[in-house]
């Protein structure tokens, strides 16, 4: 493991090496930073963070995580449109993989994005942004780490917000089907959790914009599930300590957006994880076919959690011009019995063209995924210039980009 405190140090590791990958802070659950010789982590890096007051942007080094990035934004009056459920993970490599939060008009992190800074296979830095590069931006910013080594980040801003959040338990399916819509729209970010054994959604964690709703006391009764009367974690039984405060107590943005506190472990801790994406019109539709497999499940699942994303421009994001929701599936440690169910998913999925999460566990064929994005041609090409021997590329790129 190289540790470079320098972008030179960096272009010298670079230079050094014929193959080598970036990690950050270690939540993907596949093979994407695998490298059979060189891995990099920009840990010793400056966590540097800048404020354009003109242009509402903060610039960082790509060895910040969103919990400190938060807590420094907040501090000066700005906050970021959204975030993951956890404040843990690297800014870098959530835009690197398209991570996202929730709110059926907020796309994921990575749209954020505004320029960044990167230094390519033969040690020349770059700067590309959104306004100079135009449709070259947007198929570098989500670049599973296949174009070059990202050191630094700006990102746009909005001002500071408080948020409220509020638990609701058995939502029944009755309700859901004919008011999904209205039911993801009725937040600022709305998160629904299932372990698909019940005809109801174990949870709905409905999360609100103060602005926008005030302090009054959440609803009663929301589409029929009631509101919790003790504090929750997505997975039932499991303490709630670390989760983030509910009840409606209206709180800053950045504690209330994750579902887990940045002081504390995030969700279960020893887990693997899979996530697809379809589109929002077929959401119904998909969930009801990932329903009929429940006993199949049942056996490997802690709970799985939907959650809406807007569409965006880039490339390679799996929200590329298609507004979207996301299945996720939090599994239990059993690498085999996980592995043998994804296939029947993306069976049943199938009808609705998913897209996986890039850091996540997928079996969907090269040819399958590939044909999900429509400038993925584009954007082997731009892997051609920018890295012509493959440096950055591993066996995970080369199956799934290239196979």
């Amino acid at each position: 493991m190289q540790h470079p405190r320098t972008l030179a140090e960096v272009q010298a590791l670079i230079a050094r090496h014929h193959k080598l990958r970036v990690i950050g802070t270690r939540h993907s659950f596949n093979a994407i930073a695998d490298s059979a010789e060189a891995l990099l982590m920009l840990d010793k890096f400056p966590t540097a963070m800048s404020i354009d007051e003109d242009r509402s942007t903060v610039t960082l080094a790509a060895s910040v995580n969103y919990g400190e990035l938060s807590q420094f934004l907040d501090s000066r009056g700005y906050a970021l449109h959204n975030l993951a459920s956890l404040p843990h993970i690297s800014v870098a490599g959530a835009v690197n993989t398209a991570t996202h939060g929730s709110g059926v008009h907020h796309r994921n992190l990575a749209a954020a994005v505004s320029a960044l800074e990167l230094v390519t296979a033969n040690g020349e830095v770059k700067h590309l942004s959104r306004e100079q590069d135009g449709d070259l931006f947007d198929g570098a910013v989500v670049s599973l780490g296949a174009l070059g080594v990202i050191t630094k980040l700006t990102l746009e801003l909005l001002p500071t917000f408080a948020v409220t959040q509020s638990v609701y338990c058995n939502l029944p399916l009755t309700h859901l089907e004919p008011h999904f819509d209205a039911i993801m729209s009725s937040g600022y970010s709305v998160s629904l959790f299932t372990d698909w054994q019940h005809e109801a959604i174990d949870q709905v964690w409905l999360k609100r914009d103060v602005d926008d709703v005030g302090i009054a006391t959440p609803p009663i009764d929301f589409f029929g599930a009631a509101p919790a009367t003790t504090k929750m974690h997505p997975i039932l039984g499991a303490s709630a300590q670390n989760s983030t405060e509910q009840f409606g107590v209206p709180g800053p943005w950045h504690e209330r957006l994750p579902h887990f506190r940045y002081d504390g472990t995030p969700s279960v801790g020893n887990e693997l994880q899979t996530e697809y994406f379809v589109a929002r019109a077929d959401a119904v539709a998909a969930l009801r076919a990932v329903t009929r497999l429940r006993h199949e499940l049942a056996p490997y699942l802690y709970i799985s959690e939907i959650r809406t994303i807007a569409a965006d421009n880039l490339w390679l994001s799996p929200h590329y011009h298609r507004d979207s929701i996301g299945i996720h599936f939090t599994w239990k440690r059993d690498s085999i019995g996980v592995q043998a169910l994804l296939p029947k998913i993306e069976a049943a999925l199938a009808p609705f063209a998913p897209r996986p999460h890039w850091g996540k566990l997928f079996t969907l064929p090269p040819e399958r995924v590939q044909a999900g994005y429509d400038r993925m041609a584009e954007f082997k090409q731009l892997c051609r210039e920018y890295d012509p021997t493959g440096k950055f590329r591993n066996p995970f790129l080369d199956i799934a980009l290239f196979g």
